[in-house]
């Protein structure tokens, strides 16, 4: 990933930044201790899932390792700094070689999971791992968030196809991340060309409704748009007067006309007398498609409709209620000396409430009934069963610092198809409910 990707200025060349300060600190005390070099374990993970939600899905990861790879601190960096008196000399010393060297294991991108799922491992000496924390979390927090999101709205379309269109309703560089993973829970296509030229997601668009105001009336917005796009474009129709924009579309493009946009109203009453008078009209084949402020429960409620696609935008990028997955990135083992060759120890968080974690390296499984169906989310430090050990999670994402592969974001995509598709059926069910399997610790 370069500069450009990160829509960053070009002399913020890194991720190195996109960091909290008190990593920085811990960073010198560690070092000026002498504990910065032992060998440490981390690994993101979540608590609980956001309420009412059934599974949480897996996305950013691979933005996540362009991070990883990108995370450097060159003179502009420490110049910031060093001015600042963030951190001293000795310090910004080690970090000008900072390079990251470790191991770092996870689920794969698009696969789904479940409270206490070790969802990524981070290996490597404290001082290099502890520097990732807010970067990783960063990433895998708002992408899974949003590829949830994704995933429910994915369910409840079916076949219809699910068109993001979110990028006014956030940051500029929220939208793009958005856009990738909204592609991972299920949506077809997005209108932002950004994300379209980074990760070559299918992009579209037509026109909005100052496109019709423009012109001097609706027949010359229609032909402006047709004579410019062709018979097969998508005419918004809700303006001025939907049963006359109808007609008049059909009129223009003739039955040809690719498809009809209707964003506002009684979407079922109104689909329902505009498949009619399309029909009527000889259009048997031109689409509707609708927007207007659409989430999962409101493409459930369309199910009878007859609606081809769905445009989305404000409840995908904001999470459709739950913004944060929630996860956090916590040391869980740890050696008592820098020798390569110490042991490492089980460390975890032990103050009241349910901010108690489970120390230990942490292998995952997912136990199937004989119908292979998820049952269970089973999560252990130990010896891996021989019953779960062609089960396991984890793949090896980087090994010695460098990253070992990047996947085609379709096969992500079709990775959480598969994944959805092998928990029990009632994960797909929008009714709020606990998580669909439970998480056994062995």
């Amino acid at each position: 990933m370069n500069t450009a990707d990160l829509g960053l200025p070009v002399d913020v060349p890194s991720t190195a930044l996109f960091t909290d300060q008190y990593e920085l600190t811990m960073l010198q005390a560690a070092l000026r201790a002498g504990t910065g070099d032992r060998r440490s374990v981390f690994e993101v993970f979540t608590r609980r899932l956001p309420e009412g939600r059934r599974y949480g899905v897996v996305a950013g990861t691979g933005r996540v390792l362009d991070a990883v790879e990108n995370f450097r601190f060159d003179a502009g960096v420490l110049g910031f700094l060093r001015e600042r008196n963030i951190v001293d000399e000795p310090t910004l010393e080690w970090l000008s070689g900072y390079r990251f060297s470790g191991d770092i294991w996870g689920y794969p991108e698009g696969e789904v999971y479940f409270p206490g799922s070790p969802i990524l491992r981070v290996e490597g000496s404290f001082a290099e791992c502890v520097l990732l924390e807010t970067v990783i979390l960063s990433i895998l927090n708002h992408d899974s968030a949003i590829a949830a999101a994704a995933s429910r709205m994915s369910s409840a379309a079916g076949d219809r196809p699910l068109i993001e269109m979110g990028a006014r309703r956030t940051h500029e560089l929220a939208a793009v991340a958005a856009s990738r993973a909204a592609y991972v829970g299920g949506f077809a296509t997005t209108s932002d060309l950004a994300a379209g030229f980074r990760y070559g997601i299918p992009t579209v668009g037509t026109s909005a409704h100052a496109f019709t105001l423009l012109h001097d009336n609706e027949r010359d917005a229609f032909r402006a748009q047709v004579d410019s796009l062709g018979r097969g474009t998508t005419l918004l129709v809700d303006t001025y007067d939907v049963t006359e924009a109808v007609r008049m579309a059909v009129e223009v493009a003739g039955p040809e006309l690719g498809a009809v946009r209707i964003d506002s109203g009684d979407l079922l009453l109104v689909a329902h007398r505009v498949r009619q008078q399309l029909d009527e009209l000889g259009a048997t084949e031109t689409k509707i498609v609708v927007t207007s402020d659409l989430d999962e429960y409101a493409i459930a409620s369309l199910a009878a409709a007859p609606v081809d696609a769905y445009g989305v935008g404000t409840q995908l990028v904001t999470g459709s209620g739950h913004p944060t997955a929630s996860m956090v990135y916590k040391l869980v083992a740890r050696a008592h000396s820098a020798d390569p060759q110490a042991p490492l120890e089980p460390v975890a968080k032990k103050s009241l409430g349910a901010k108690s974690s489970m120390g230990g390296r942490k292998w995952a499984a997912r136990r199937t009934d004989r119908y292979g169906v998820a049952e269970a989310e089973v999560v252990g430090t130990g010896a891996v069963p021989t019953e779960l050990a062609d089960r396991q999670l984890q793949v090896e994402l980087v090994k010695g610092g460098e990253v070992l592969s990047r996947e085609p974001l379709d096969a992500v995509r079709d990775r959480h198809a598969a994944a959805r598709a092998g928990l029990p059926l009632s994960a797909t069910q929008l009714s709020r409910g606990e998580a669909v399997i439970p998480t056994e610790y062995v």
